[in-house]
């Protein structure tokens, strides 16, 4: 980066990182070389993403309408909800901190 004699910087540009300033450094793919990647994921990873699908508590019909109704954007936020459940979680951790269960 240099200053030129108007006191204003002259390349606002970031240095590359020093192994692609190296002479004979691979060139960085380009976008449209990432968007084509291919993602396998490990036996495990399948097993660790269909136990949690099966999961009790996870009502997966609920999720899709809100991902679609995120998508559409049709979701309401329900603030209200949010902060009495923001509460009521700072409430239980409190007491488990402290081994109080009244009023906090």
């Amino acid at each position: 980066m240099k200053i030129n004699a108007d006191n204003k910087l002259a390349n606002l540009a970031p240095a590359a990182p020093a192994t692609e300033r190296r002479a004979g450094a691979a060139q960085r793919p380009s976008p449209a070389a990432e968007a084509s990647a291919q993602v396998v994921l490990s036996p495990a990873a399948q097993l660790a993403s269909s136990a949690l699908a099966k999961e009790p508590g996870i009502d997966a019909e609920k999720v899709a309408r809100m991902s679609q109704a995120i998508a559409d954007g049709s979701f309401q936020v329900n603030a209200d909800a949010i902060a009495d459940k923001l509460i009521a979680n700072a409430r239980e951790q409190l007491a488990k901190a402290y081994g109080k269960t009244g009023d906090l």
